[in-house]
């Protein structure tokens, strides 16, 4: 069967544009029975250009209809990243007659003199569920008369202040405002001085209430993206903080730096807002690429596709609060051919056939006496992603060098690592689609996403350890015919 070029690395389950550039998740926000998506788009080319909002929905999460372009450049700039809260109780003015979205982002607008482009915080809002928009004619409503880096505001409702609070992204730092109205914004308070990676600029945060997992412990958790630098093995990534925030001031608890994904491509992810309360989750989508080679990846007519959407929560480990993800539950419904596995493999392997489409390994592994083993992701009989479990460097790492076109990027060959003591029993949850591997481990307590771009998903499967014995019990899934 000969693949449309166009839709060679289409994804399954992942949301992708059909056809220009994509990255950033914007204005993720749940309104009468939709998800919205919002994200960064040049609608021009399948390159990074003027940036526009993009827009899909979804009843499910991973079924997106895509819409028509919401945001326009103007006179105050391009349209950069941002956020969309529901206006309840019309604080803005907005919204007289029932509830409508309000659309908070940054306006870029490059100087033609070339001087520095200046970045201002503006408004949009739709009283038809996000199909039409009107920007606020008093736009910008936050401006800053020195700061170059002003951008990717993130605004919820706090309801022990009564105010809106808006995360904003202020080069090394992130800063806080309030508002009554969205429209006035008052200073509060600057996080970030001698605090976790300052390895890149600061981008996209996301501020958010999380609870324990294993108790009714609460904590507020802070994302922060940080830009690529040439310098950096990583490129692109996400850090978090965890600690206490009481409307005004975010304080961390944490000493170390701690990343939210430890693979390459997991960027700029932000969670949605206005999630029903009896829902209660906080649902995570990120762009899943990286600025060191983004605009190079080998998709043709298109560039660029979201994580699938994550739970995220806490956990408590070795006295520490950790970030969990898990993939939403939604995913189930669309991977339900499910075939057993339930192996005792002795210095050998096990092979597995699999079926064409997107699939999902949830599996068990008791290491038993072995300090090495792996799992082999066979693409076609050339082109093959290895995963391997070092006992005794603690590792789990990513090789994805021989996993198909890789040439666009030197550094898309590098090894991928999660340095993490590796006890006797481990659990994974991995899952491939057309141009991605997201793997999770020990129930979400880490996670590495990663791109590949091999002729096709898979064809088999190969579990194998060389020297000692692993016990395998779980299920491998494929998609819902």
């Amino acid at each position: 069967m000969v693949i449309n070029s166009v839709e060679k690395y289409k994804p399954k389950l992942h949301f992708a544009p059909k056809q220009h550039w994509l990255n950033d998740p914007n204005g993720l926000v749940y309104f009468e029975g939709e998800y919205h998506l919002f994200y960064q788009y040049h609608p021009n080319g399948s390159t990074w250009g003027p940036m526009h909002w993009g827009h899909a929905v979804s009843k499910d999460l991973i079924q997106w209809e895509e819409l028509d372009i919401a945001l326009y450049p103007d006179e105050n700039g391009t349209i950069f990243s941002g956020s969309a809260i529901v206006d309840w109780h019309n604080s803005t003015g907005f919204f007289p007659e029932e509830p409508g979205i309000v659309a908070i982002f940054t306006h870029h607008l490059d100087k033609k003199d070339g001087s520095a482009p200046v970045q201002t915080q503006s408004l949009a809002y739709s009283r038809d569920k996000g199909r039409s928009w009107e920007k606020y004619k008093e736009n910008p409503v936050l401006a800053h008369e020195s700061k170059v880096d002003f951008r990717d505001p993130k605004v919820f409702w706090h309801h022990e202040t009564n105010k809106w609070i808006m995360v904003l992204a202020t080069g090394q730092t992130i800063t806080f405002y309030s508002s009554a109205n969205l429209i006035d914004w008052q200073f509060r308070s600057e996080f970030g001085e001698g605090k976790g990676s300052h390895a890149g600029v600061w981008e996209c945060p996301d501020l958010f209430i999380l609870k324990d997992e294993n108790s009714s412990e609460e904590k507020w958790v802070l994302l922060v993206s940080i830009g690529d630098d040439v310098e950096l093995e990583m490129g692109s990534r996400t850090q978090y903080f965890t600690g206490s925030f009481d409307g005004n001031t975010f304080i961390t608890d944490q000493v170390s730096v701690k990343w939210l994904d430890y693979g390459k491509d997991n960027y700029a992810g932000v969670s949605f807002s206005d999630i029903p309360k009896e829902d209660g989750r906080r649902i995570y989508l990120g762009w899943m690429n990286n600025w060191r080679y983004a605009n190079q990846i080998p998709t043709d007519g298109w560039r660029g596709q979201m994580t699938l959407p994550r739970e995220l929560t806490l956990r408590t480990i070795d006295g520490e609060s950790f970030v969990i993800q898990k993939f939403v539950k939604e995913v189930d419904s669309f991977l339900t051919e499910k075939i057993p596995l339930i192996e005792k493999i002795q210095k050998g392997s096990k092979k597995v056939v699999v079926s064409q489409g997107p699939i999902e390994l949830d599996i068990k592994i008791e290491r038993m006496e072995s300090k090495l083993f792996a799992i082999t992701v066979h693409h076609t009989k050339e082109q093959s992603t290895e995963i391997t479990f070092d006992a005794v460097k603690n590792q789990i790492i990513l090789d994805r060098k021989r996993s198909g076109a890789i040439d666009f990027s030197e550094m898309f060959a590098h090894e991928q690592l999660i340095d993490t003591k590796l006890t006797d029993s481990i659990n994974l949850r991995l899952l491939l689609d057309s141009s991605s591997i997201e793997l999770l481990v020990n129930e979400g307590a880490y996670s590495l996403t990663s791109l590949v771009y091999p002729d096709q998903i898979c064809s088999e499967l190969t579990i194998s350890s060389p020297e000692g014995t692993i016990k395998v019990q779980g299920y491998l899934s494929s998609l819902k015919k």
